[in-house]
């Protein structure tokens, strides 16, 4: 028959059972936060500076600079342009997006509806509420990338005054700024002939 060697148990320290429980309590929150940390993030808007004035409505037109950088990487992929308009005055800086569905990606559409005029946003659109799996051919955008944009709203209007303010710009173009033929009125939707 084999022997049994008996070794006698030592008592625990006092203060080591806590200590034992905080090292479990502290690797768990150590696991939760590095969990938590890899779980992809959600459609956010944070304001940096503060507009005035209403949100845009459906159908209206904001002018905005924008700087669109991958949220991975942080290069940049796609910049606005001031837009060269022969009349000044009729439209401001910026480039015009319409709040519209399906006339953007998904994510700046929903951003644009909670701005203001004057201010600057940042803008943290996932995945799916861009361009998903598929970007568009040609784009420096990987699939499934998730974008960041840094917007400032230079101003919004309303669908009714851009169409009025483009057609005195077609019109402008077309008879070169001088107007219509003397004698005759100029029928401008919104305004009053001369009487």
């Amino acid at each position: 028959m084999a022997e049994i060697t008996r070794v006698p148990l030592q008592p625990v320290a006092k203060g080591s059972l806590t200590k034992i429980w905080l090292g479990v309590i502290v690797a768990l929150l150590v696991g939760a936060s590095l969990a938590f940390a890899a779980v992809p993030k959600g459609f956010s808007i944070d304001t940096l500076v503060a507009g005035e004035g209403p949100n845009p409505e459906q159908g209206d037109m904001v002018f905005v600079k924008y700087k669109g950088s991958l949220a991975s990487t942080g290069e940049v992929f796609d910049e606005s342009q001031d837009i060269p308009l022969p009349v000044e005055g009729v439209f401001p800086e910026g480039s015009p997006f319409p709040v519209e569905p399906d006339s953007t990606i998904e994510g700046f559409y929903q951003g644009l509806q909670q701005m203001q005029k004057g201010g600057k946003y940042e803008l943290y659109i996932p995945s799916d509420m861009a361009y998903g799996a598929e970007p568009p051919p040609g784009a420096p955008i990987p699939p499934n990338a998730d974008l960041v944009f840094e917007i400032e709203v230079v101003d919004i209007m309303s669908r009714e005054v851009f169409d009025r303010n483009l057609t005195i710009l077609q019109r402008a173009m077309q008879g070169g700024l001088g107007g219509p033929p003397e004698g005759q009125a100029q029928d401008v939707p919104g305004t009053v002939p001369p009487q």
